[in-house]
């Protein structure tokens, strides 16, 4: 693990343990994992299928439970806490995009935004206010009425990041988040994300197996068997100048 100065850490996690049991057979996930993460950093984690990346991601983010180990996400132990309070803090200070969209299919796009919020108790008319200027700055300004089925497959991820950013979260989570779109739509959804940690400090989480995706972030771990087996800095180049993401 990074053990340089922590004050500015996000994310510490230390000798996490993840076994996956089914009647006598035991599969250890993580082994013993280190990772520290500092606000406002961008970061991708990469492995071959089986790897333990999206294991990593729930454990870190407090979805699934672990073995052994600690994991404090802005200034909170998870796994001493509660499972509610786990989950209330979970809402409050985490984003969640999957390669799975999970939207609402009868929901508008401004109404699957809101509802995390009227979740947490926002009151109705903030969080309609706070879901129309977050779709607005996704580039769906203009789609804010329209339900999943009748949107392509960008705009209903960029509905997800909406929808992951609305809350203001210390952290977002994001799980395979072009995996089901095409290169121009992946593109144009890792522009959107890239531009959100560069211009306003969202830090970001980022699970992928597309070596493309993973050439776009500031920092890139890799993983094999359970354990970190990579950890490198990486100068990233600005493609295509931002693309206009109200595209697609």
């Amino acid at each position: 693990m990074d053990t340089m100065n922590t004050d500015r850490a996000l994310l510490v996690a230390t000798g996490v343990r993840k076994v996956y049991r089914t009647g006598s057979v035991e599969v250890t996930a993580l082994l013993d994992l280190d990772l520290l993460v500092r606000h406002g950093e961008m970061v991708g984690v990469m492995g071959p299928s089986g790897s333990g990346k999206t294991t990593l991601l729930n454990c870190l983010s407090g979805l699934d439970d672990i073995d052994g180990g600690r994991v404090v996400v802005d200034g909170h132990d998870l796994f001493a806490m509660s499972d509610a309070a786990r989950t209330e803090h979970r809402a409050h200070s985490m984003g969640f995009v999957f390669q799975a969209f999970n939207l609402i299919p009868v929901f508008s796009a401004v109404e699957n935004v809101e509802l995390p919020l009227l979740l947490v108790g926002s009151q109705p008319r903030e969080a309609r206010r706070t879901a129309l200027a977050m779709l607005d700055r996704v580039g769906l300004g203009h789609r804010v009425e329209h339900r999943p089925s009748e949107m392509s497959g960008g705009e209903q991820q960029r509905v997800t990041i909406a929808r992951a950013l609305a809350g203001r979260p210390a952290i977002v989570w994001a799980d395979e988040p072009t995996g089901n779109l095409d290169s121009a739509m992946a593109d144009q959804v890792m522009d959107l994300l890239v531009e959100l940690n560069r211009d306003e400090g969202q830090t970001i989480v980022l699970v992928t197996h597309d070596s493309a995706i993973g050439a776009r972030v500031p920092r890139l771990i890799r993983m094999h068997d359970g354990r970190l087996v990579g950890d490198v800095r990486q100068t990233v180049t600005t493609p295509a100048a931002d693309l206009d993401v109200t595209q697609g």
